[in-house]
């Protein structure tokens, strides 16, 4: 039973903490030990708090036994993804060269997801400073790995956080994504991955040219789950002077799957980028399928020009503020293939810096225009399915621009909320992700329409396809568990 207690749902384990069945403590010791046999095999986690995590549990249970959870997510585990900090652990950022020192308090979205109960079971590991779309670097000796297929990364930078859930280790995860960073790793993993609009999620620290690219979500295993999350990391916080307004109490209440009555266009390839004949495959089979149940589908072009030449420059000149607080005596400590990047970006200039920022506003200009004519815009979530352990990021054989941002980024730099669902696997068996985007401020249009696909696709979860994970002892929760922890 324990492998199903990894997989129960937000509301199928507060369903079980109501009356009695499961204990928040069951719960979290399921994951802890099976973060424990299957660590050594992902190399998903730059730390557990097994203590903080079974104290946390303990104390949900109480709240549980007394009829008083605070929440639904009261006793749910969850991951953070080390970049963000939490209270009394090291932010490492994936890097050498990064402050050691334990953070002196949580980030807002830590300190929400606390003030509803969730349960931290620990940090998950990014590549340095969040730089490429794969989840290795520096500061580990292994690579993280795909729990689909071990042969294969999980993407990046929030690589370790999908891993993790799509391993059946923690229910959520919470990730961040500058260019994609939710999205591919949801993607690859077979998960549902939401960037909201920029701002939504409040995050107390913005750095240099990436600091208003970057959003907070979740990834998590069905929709559900992460509009039961999505409500409580989006609660104010006033150190992000980015923040959105805080949204109205009930903004994601009675929320019904749509299809029908939402008007979208499907681009399959954005700024001269195609998908490769396998995933094209997957995902016009899934949109197929989606207009034989009534949603009213407009084929479009590439919609918007090439990201390289306007954003390159942009791209480069964020790692640059960052090789630029970095000690100079530590660079060789860096990912080499980061520190090239980022020397080229001491020399972006300003004028170079502001023509990106007119970029954005075009690209902003442009896609409100499909926006005009259309609810919601469908595309591929990327144009490959994983890559293999080892691949070498922005290479004539792996390129940024070509294989590993094209369809999430433009999104990025407008602002726009983002979704991927899975809908469906290539004949190697590796999950394929559909991306769904709204205007800004659109996150319930999407997860509305992101209910309706995943209802009408009905696609195998990742807990039936994991490939080269050991076979579980049988153990779980008895009849009226005890509650006390």
């Amino acid at each position: 039973m324990s492998d199903a207690l990894c997989f129960l749902s937000i509301a199928e384990l507060s369903a079980r903490y109501a009356d009695g069945t499961c204990s928040p403590v069951d719960i979290v010791r399921a994951h802890l030990t099976r973060a424990a046999r299957l660590e050594p095999k992902l190399q998903a986690f730059q730390l557990i708090d097994e203590d903080g995590a079974l104290r946390a549990a303990a104390a949900s249970a109480a709240r549980w036994r007394a009829g008083r959870p605070v929440g639904a997510l009261d006793g749910v585990p969850l991951t953070i993804k080390d970049n963000v900090d939490v209270a009394g652990f090291p932010t490492r950022h994936g890097s050498r060269t990064s402050d050691d020192a334990p953070a002196e308090t949580d980030a807002p979205v830590v300190a929400r997801l606390r003030e509803a109960g969730a349960v931290i079971l620990g940090k998950t590991r990014l590549p340095e400073f969040g730089w490429k779309g794969l989840t290795d670097g520096p500061l580990h000796d292994q690579p993280t790995r795909n729990p689909w297929n071990l042969a294969h990364t999980p993407g990046g930078s929030s690589g370790g956080a999908a891993a993790c859930v799509a391993a059946g280790i923690g229910t959520v995860a919470f990730g961040n994504d500058g260019g994609g960073s939710i999205r591919g790793p949801a993607s690859f993993c077979g998960l549902f991955g939401l960037k909201p609009t920029f701002g939504r999620v409040p995050h107390d620290k913005h750095e240099g040219p990436f600091g208003t690219l970057v959003a907070g979500g979740p990834i998590t295993r069905s929709v559900a789950d992460a509009i039961i999350t999505l409500d409580v990391m989006a609660r104010p916080d006033d150190r992000d002077w980015f923040a959105l307004p805080p949204p109205p109490a009930g903004w994601l209440a009675a929320l019904r799957p749509r299809l029908r009555d939402l008007r979208f266009a499907y681009a399959p390839e954005l700024g001269g980028v195609a998908p490769d004949a396998e995933v094209r495959r997957v995902v016009e089979a899934a949109v197929a399928t989606l207009a034989a149940q009534g949603a009213r589908i407009t084929t479009l072009g590439p919609i918007i020009d090439p990201l390289r030449p306007s954003f390159e420059a942009y791209w480069l000149a964020g790692f640059a503020k960052r090789l630029r607080a970095i000690p100079p005596a530590r660079h060789d400590e860096m990912d080499p293939q980061l520190r090239r990047l980022a020397e080229q970006g001491l020399a972006v200039g300003i004028e170079a810096l502001l023509a990106g920022e007119a970029a954005r506003a075009a690209l902003g200009r442009r896609l409100g225009a499909v926006h005009r004519e259309y609810d919601l815009l469908l595309t591929p979530s990327m144009p490959h399915a994983a890559p293999t352990v080892g691949t070498i990021y922005h290479t004539d054989a792996y390129d940024r621009w070509r294989d590993g941002v094209p369809y999430s980024l433009p999104f990025n730099l407008t602002g726009q909320p983002a979704a991927t669902l899975p809908c469906g696997v290539t004949h190697t068996g590796l999950p394929v992700g559909l991306q769904v985007v709204g205007p800004r401020f659109a996150e319930r249009a999407i997860l509305e329409a992101c209910l309706g696909i995943e209802q009408a696709l009905g696609v195998v979860p990742p807990a039936a396809r994991l490939r080269g994970l050991a076979s579980e002892p049988r153990s779980g929760c008895g009849p009226r568990a005890n509650l006390t922890g």
